[in-house]
């Protein structure tokens, strides 16, 4: 018997943001499918735009599990994880030894074919880099919608989080910028005149 599952049916429990007053609350499963269609996306436009040959579909798969270890630690927010060094590098312990219980669950003869997906130190570094801008574009893209309701708590995460875009080198992220976030901006009625 696997408990495997029954673990990442709880995705939809673990709150984000969790020291920031949220107009809207975000769980890790909503944001995990969010990065998966992002994290998708970029290796769309990377392929189509900028001549690489990247399969859309595992990036996608990667980010889909990409935060499954904080089912066992939770969301600890950005800024005690990052805090000093030393809880840094602790934090990444304890992230490595979630990593692995999680792999611990999946049965024996499937191990293998998750390995990449729940121990973050063995996927593939370009997929990693997609997959982590993903994240930090969905990051922003929350920032917009809680300013966008006049919640002002989201201020500086969305300064921080510009100045990350702004030095990735990928062209995919600057194009999604250009083209899908704009639209996060406007209300509903004004995206349907657009159509």
């Amino acid at each position: 018997m696997s408990h495997l599952f029954a673990h990442l049916a709880r995705m939809k429990l673990i709150q984000r943001w969790p020291l920031m007053y949220n107009v809207r609350r975000e769980n890790v499963q909503e944001h995990s499918l969010q990065v998966a269609m992002v994290a998708h996306a970029l290796v769309i436009i990377s392929n189509k735009k900028f001549e690489t040959n990247l399969d859309p579909n595992q990036a996608a798969t990667i980010a889909i599990y990409h935060d499954a270890s904080e089912i066992l630690t939770g969301d600890l927010p950005t800024p005690v994880k990052y805090f000093n060094k030393e809880i840094e590098a602790e934090y990444k312990k304890i992230e490595a030894i979630a990593e692995q219980r999680m792999l611990e669950m999946v049965p024996d003869e499937f191990k293998d074919d998750y390995r990449s997906l729940f121990i973050s130190e063995e996927a593939d570094p370009q997929y990693k880099a997609i997959v982590k801008a993903a994240d930090t574009l969905c990051a922003y893209l929350k920032c917009l919608e809680e300013q966008k309701a006049g919640n002002s708590e989201f201020n500086s995460a969305r300064k921080r989080l510009e100045h990350i875009l702004d030095d990735n080198p990928n062209p995919a992220v600057r194009y999604f910028r250009d083209c899908f976030i704009p639209s996060f901006t406007l209300n509903l009625d004004e995206i349907n005149q657009m159509l």
